[in-house]
């Protein structure tokens, strides 16, 4: 198997750096945590990597809007780097802050092969505060996402923002969903769309939307945080589900193997190896 490269983007209030290399490190890739000043001046060669993760914190301390100053100073000192690396189809994810930087450089959704246009935004939570908790996630298995192939209907992920509500224009919107372009929504324990409801949809986004990708599929940003779920135990739920796994004379359960945090990462690295 071919060594893959994993570059976790580093510094300036990102702060789940070390969370997002471990999550790739469990998922079989070789994780670089590089801080974006060694990206921008030329220490590191983006060439040297097969995928690129934004990862969450608040870059810049989200001062002028989530993702805004991030994804200003990579579009102004790398912006035709990101887009030859979009466009030698490697893999890019943006979680929570990446998700917003991503945006906001463009790279999503990427109509059309453009991946500078913005044309979707995250914004403040409709509920005025910052959430902090675990959410129900309904799969859309028609989606082109390479990240997502394979996963469970239904998932369960951490969320951990105050600017996560997505909005955009409703024919934006409409394209998404005819492209399935929309990877994941907030959902009820049944899978179900969440309908807007609160908590289940953390933030108002609309169509409940949590996660979207560019038409390839290889480039994706979410709102939940898939590398907070690295091991079965991170799970609110993993006491029950384990004693129910006992009282069933069961002891292989599936939270004990691959959780679906990891196999978000383990599917990138399979792709690209």
């Amino acid at each position: 198997m071919t060594t893959v490269n994993a570059l976790v983007l580093t510094g300036f209030g990102l702060n789940c750096d070390m969370e997002t290399a471990a999550a790739f490190e469990l998922a079989g890739a070789r994780a670089h945590r590089v801080h974006i000043n060694a990206l921008v001046g030329g220490k590191v060669n983006l060439d040297d990597f097969q995928i690129l993760a934004f990862g969450g914190g608040f870059s810049w301390g989200d001062d002028h809007g989530a993702g805004v100053i991030q994804a200003l100073k990579l579009k102004n000192h790398l912006g035709e780097q990101l887009l030859k690396f979009v466009d030698d189809k490697k893999l890019i994810i943006g979680i929570c802050n990446g998700f917003q930087t991503l945006v906001n450089l463009g790279l999503l959704p990427g109509f059309d092969g453009d991946y500078t246009d913005r044309s979707v935004a995250l914004t403040w939570n409709d509920c005025g505060n910052f959430r902090d908790h675990w959410v129900h996630l309904g799969i859309n298995g028609k989606s082109p996402c390479v990240f997502t192939r394979g996963l469970d209907p239904v998932i369960d992920l951490p969320v951990r923002h105050g600017e996560g509500k997505f909005v955009a224009d409703g024919a934006v919107v409409e394209r998404l969903e005819a492209n399935n372009q929309v990877v994941m929504r907030y959902a009820l324990g049944d899978g179900s769309c969440a309908g807007g409801k609160f908590p289940e949809n953390p933030n108002g986004s609309v169509g409940d939307i949590a996660g979207i990708c560019d038409p390839t599929g290889r480039v994706f940003g979410l709102m939940p945080h898939p590398e907070a779920f690295n091991h079965f135990t991170n799970h609110p739920d993993w006491c029950c589900n384990l004693e129910r796994a006992q009282r069933q004379g069961s002891f292989s359960i599936k939270q004990e193997g691959t959780t679906s945090g990891i196999q978000i990462f383990k599917n990138a690295v399979a792709c690209v190896s």
